[in-house]
């Protein structure tokens, strides 16, 4: 694949799934079986999700992950390929299925989801050793929780000695990430439940974000972002404006950043397509004030759209 010198480069090593999308009512209670008012199946995983918002939002892309030998994994990679992603390092399993997420969506926007990961399930530490000259290449490396532990951490332990911005957001979250892992990450960019998990503290609002921001920065990672939903973007930043002094010596500021007012339609994707904004963002070398807002803007784009990767808005729909 040519190289476009004038794009920002970004590895994304992470999941691929078929969405399995309803929409209904409301989302079901336990044992309860309701009537769905539609069905659709799209492209989604979180890594192949931020790999299309990180494309379309300017960044020349590199996927990283495994799918599987059906016509799931064929439709994802021609779906990867039809937005200019670079599938070289994308492997096709000949064990397990292409991984599968079931998606309700109720009529308030809301979302409760169900991943099989399947092919997803067989990405290694050795498929990161065998794929960093892509790694070397990027300016910024994602990652995600939806692959098994050893890849992501042999990913950011890689992106870190390569000197690489390294991105990892912890969906899903299931307890504290390991101590090992913080130091390696540049970004750290939970949700407001996944926040919670990892910090152990309560966050429902921007000030508790702070708190847990404030507290996964003393465990080791450089920036948390917390993203609020409706709430906007809580930045807890390393060596930006001056402020109070982490136990490193790097002046600390957090920030909170509303989010734009839209009407929601669907927030399936929602988070990454921040990640990816953000991402294409730094990539290009912007200030991470001015990516924040850029990648708050795209987010606010896609929850007025239904999908996952159908919602992901392009760079020009983007006010400058």
């Amino acid at each position: 694949m040519a190289i476009d010198v004038t794009r920002g480069r970004v590895a994304v090593v992470g999941s691929l799934n078929m969405d399995l999308v309803v929409r209904a009512a409301r989302l079901p209670h336990p044992g309860e079986t309701l009537a769905g008012q539609a069905f659709a199946q799209v492209a989604g995983g979180k890594g192949g999700n931020q790999a299309v918002a990180a494309a379309r939002l300017g960044a020349q892309v590199a996927m990283i992950g495994c799918v599987g030998a059906d016509p799931n994994g064929a439709q994802l990679r021609a779906g990867l390929e039809a937005e200019g992603i670079d599938c070289g390092a994308l492997h096709a399993s000949q064990t397990a299925s292409t991984g599968v997420a079931l998606i309700v969506v109720d009529d308030s926007s809301q979302n409760a989801i169900v991943i099989v990961a399947g092919s997803n399930g067989e990405l290694t530490p050795e498929t990161i050793a065998r794929h960093e000259a892509v790694l070397a290449a990027a300016d910024v490396v994602i990652c995600q929780l939806e692959t098994p532990p050893d890849a992501v951490r042999a990913a950011l332990a890689a992106g870190r000695r390569l000197g690489k911005i390294v991105i990892l957001n912890p969906a899903p979250a299931t307890g504290p990430l390991p101590a090992d892992w913080l130091p390696l990450i540049d970004y750290l960019i939970p949700n407001e439940l996944e926040a919670a998990t990892l910090s152990g503290l309560p966050v429902r609002t921007p000030e508790d974000a702070a708190s847990a921001a404030a507290a996964l920065r003393l465990a080791g990672a450089r920036n948390v972002l917390v993203t609020l939903g409706a709430q906007g973007v809580l930045a807890a930043l390393a060596g930006a404006t001056p402020g109070d002094a982490d136990d490193a010596g790097d002046p600390v500021h957090s920030v909170h950043y509303p989010a734009p007012q839209v009407k929601a339609i669907d927030t399936t994707a929602a988070g990454d397509t921040f990640i990816g904004g953000l991402a294409a963002q730094l990539a290009e070398g912007a200030a991470i004030d001015a990516a924040i807002r850029f990648a708050q803007q795209a987010a606010a784009l896609s929850v007025t759209r239904a999908g996952a990767q159908p919602s992901i808005p392009r760079r020009a729909e983007i006010a400058a």
